[in-house]
């Protein structure tokens, strides 16, 4: 995407996406905090050897040549999932293919892809880097044996170790690293040995994310948010600032609320969702913003399959929920403050007017006494969250901004 770098706005030439998000559903198992739109395969299949996998990916292939393209190629393709890394190297080329015939592709785009740790073996990931895959983004979740157990994760830590070890064979030089903070039993000594681990094998990126208690998912059914055996709210945000102050002292930039990363590093494409930017979603529940307006796709593969039908039969025109004028100011906001570069009052002006503004400033103001956000002076610079104590309390300060800005 074309990024107007004073208002991290598109420029008024490119309201096509210049990214695409691909949605690969399948996993061995579902982990106990999972609530993602996914399809369970087992511990034998994937897809070299799975009809179900074989078949997604002809689908997802149909939607992505389906879909109406824009004047200018893709800058960034994020294959999440779910397990990406289940895929065949041919279904991975399958999908490049398509895209690079929808869309086209620009001279160096950033390719990411999610995988797990004990499903891609070195032949593989080399293959895959030929391909054109540049960014993994390695799903470590914790360095302690038993919380991975805990999470019904299917790997090991030792399984996480000959990931990386791969990844560096494979001369993989951009890959980050996820952990996950407030799991059952999760002390913040063992925190803060998962950090020191992550920090040790020097990965480019790192997210850390804080449990969040689906109710459909099996830590849901089982566990009250705030009760025991979860850690308490006063042990999560110690384990907020902690992953702050240690992965800042290693050189960290923290440029997302959740996200870390080496200088030149952070995620290009997740950027385009953050800044509030278009962008393509194919997939099993996917969603995609296209022209001011979200698309949602079914969270079953045989919904899923006969939605792309529906889109084929219509040749590619999809009806979607038109973000008004409030609806987008309160998106950029909501996204654009878990950015530590905030959001630039000019980016506000020119969605909403100085009306709107001033709303949003006023209402911002005892939280600026609180010191948890920075706001400009004289209607120049930026909105932003303080590290760490607003982004820690951005959940309260968001709710104040919609109150105000509610119709």
């Amino acid at each position: 995407m074309i990024l107007d770098p004073r208002t991290c706005l598109p420029k008024p030439e490119s309201h096509w996406p210049t990214s695409a998000y691909i949605h690969i559903p399948f996993c061995r198992r579902r982990c106990f905090y999972c609530d993602f739109p996914i399809s369970v395969l087992g511990d034998q299949q994937r897809g070299e050897t799975s009809p179900a996998i074989a078949a997604y990916v002809d689908i997802l292939c149909q939607e992505i040549v389906a879909t109406p393209s824009g004047p200018l190629p893709l800058h960034t393709v994020f294959f999440g999932g779910g397990t990406p890394s289940l895929l065949s190297v041919p279904q991975v080329d399958q999908i490049l293919q398509a895209l690079e015939q929808q869309f086209g592709l620009a001279s160096q785009p950033e390719i990411s892809m999610e995988m797990d740790p004990g499903t891609f073996s070195l032949a593989q990931m080399q293959q895959l880097k030929a391909l054109g895959i540049n960014r993994v983004s390695l799903g470590v979740q914790t360095f302690v044996e038993e919380l991975l157990q805990a999470c019904g994760r299917s790997h090991t830590v030792s399984a996480s170790y000959d990931a990386i070890a791969i990844l560096h064979s494979a001369q993989i030089t951009n890959y980050g690293l996820d952990l996950i903070s407030g799991l059952p039993q999760q002390t913040l000594e063992q925190w803060q040995a998962s950090l020191e681990a992550a920090i040790d094998l020097e990965p480019t990126h790192l997210s850390t994310y804080d449990l969040v208690v689906e109710p459909q998912t099996v830590f849901g059914k089982n566990y009250q948010p705030g009760e025991s055996p979860l850690p308490t709210e006063a042990t999560t945000a110690q384990m907020y600032r902690l992953a702050v102050a240690q992965l800042r002292s290693a050189g960290y930039d923290h440029y997302e609320i959740s996200n870390y990363a080496r200088p030149g590093h952070a995620c290009r494409h997740n950027q385009v969702y953050w800044q509030n930017g278009p962008y393509y979603g194919f997939g099993m529940g996917a969603t995609s913003y296209v022209h001011r307006q979200r698309y949602s796709r079914p969270r079953t593969r045989k919904e899923y399959s006969q939605w792309v039908q529906t889109l084929i039969a219509n040749n590619g025109q999809l009806e979607g929920d038109v973000s008004s004028t409030t609806d987008i100011l309160l998106e950029t906001l909501m996204m654009g403050l878990r950015l530590a570069i905030g959001v630039h009052l000019t980016t506000l002006e020119a969605i909403g007017g100085l009306e709107a503004v001033d709303k949003i400033l006023n209402c911002l103001a005892p939280f600026q006494a609180e010191q948890w956000i920075e706001l400009p002076t004289y209607g120049q610079g930026a909105i932003r969250l303080s590290d760490p104590d607003g982004f820690l309390f951005s959940n309260i300060v968001l709710t104040a901004i919609w109150q105000a800005l509610d119709p």
